[in-house]
């Protein structure tokens, strides 16, 4: 591998979404700003609009769909059932093994993944790495939020939890719309596209501000744990299951960098409102992003040949 095709992916499809996540990490250092706020605003409004979005104008047939998506599902529970049995043995508390099931299971393909996809391979792979975000929103904005509020709740409080989310009915009312063929009205249709357009911009951004506010964890053992399984495991798993499900050319290229990408920054939005150890979910997050160019660099490389 040249180190000049390792530079030069770094360059043209890594560095931009950096810039624009430092940016708003200096942001967070120089001046007073509520992340918590903008973290809420990404998930009550900016998230549910955009993985909305996304489901009307998916194109793949449902051959495409159905892998995809099954990949999606199982990548999810293997890596978090690794975490949770790992996490176990190590003797984590419930909040700490909580938080570190929520973030190996759940990587950055949103504001992380869809524009490295983009930028790194094209329409054809941001087709299925657009279906892997919106199957990961779904799984996020369900069994995550019911993982993170087991560390504190019971089942049935964490499953009524569910119904406060907005991507659930986000998700149920775009399958609705396709399912009948309804067309939004021209005003619906361009407060969608207006938001929708907004919406990964604000997640980077809020990306670069939750790591402003880091603070160091003590867990180093669980730090370790999450974070090598999503920048380590994620691949190798990624690889395997595309095999399993026979993907190939752009489908193989956009569901492996999906499932290569470091843990995902609305983690530490849902550990902030569930009360898990955020001190280890923002350093779980900072540290695997941080990482994450020395392992997703040789990947994209890889992945082109």
């Amino acid at each position: 591998m040249a180190l000049n095709d390792l530079f030069s992916t770094f360059a043209d499809n890594l560095l931009p979404i950096l810039l624009i996540s430092g940016a708003g990490f200096l942001l967070g250092k120089l001046l007073t700003i509520d992340s918590r706020s903008l973290g809420r605003i990404v998930f009550y409004i900016f998230s549910p609009i955009l993985v909305f979005d996304l489901l009307l104008k998916t194109q793949l047939d449902s051959a495409d769909i159905l892998k995809t998506m099954s990949f999606t599902i199982v990548l999810c529970a293997i890596i978090g059932l690794l975490a949770l049995l790992s996490g176990k043995l190590l003797g984590f508390d419930r909040p700490v093994l909580m938080a570190i099931v929520l973030t190996a299971a759940f990587g950055n393909t949103g504001n992380y993944g869809l524009p490295l996809v983009s930028f790194a391979f094209g329409q054809d792979a941001l087709a299925f790495a657009t279906l892997y975000f919106v199957t990961t929103s779904i799984l996020f904005n369900t069994f995550g939020v019911l993982i993170a509020s087991l560390g504190h709740m019971n089942i049935k409080e964490a499953l009524l939890g569910l119904f406060k989310v907005p991507t659930v009915y986000a998700v149920a009312l775009a399958a609705l719309l396709n399912r009948f063929q309804i067309t939004l009205p021209t005003s619906i249709s361009r407060t969608v596209d207006l938001a929708s357009n907004g919406s990964i911009p604000a997640m980077i951004i809020l990306l670069g501000l939750e790591l402003s506010r880091m603070q160091w964890s003590h867990s180093l053992r669980a730090l370790q744990l999450s974070a090598g399984l999503r920048l380590l495991a994620g691949p190798l798993i990624g690889f395997l299951l595309a095999m399993a499900f026979g993907l190939q050319g752009a489908a193989r290229q956009g569901n492996i960098v999906e499932a290569s990408m470091p843990a995902a920054v609305t983690t530490t939005v849902l550990a902030t409102e569930y009360g898990l150890d955020t001190s280890l979910v923002t350093a779980i997050v900072f540290t695997g992003t941080i990482l994450s160019p020395l392992t997703l660099t040789p990947l994209l490389v890889f992945l082109r040949k």
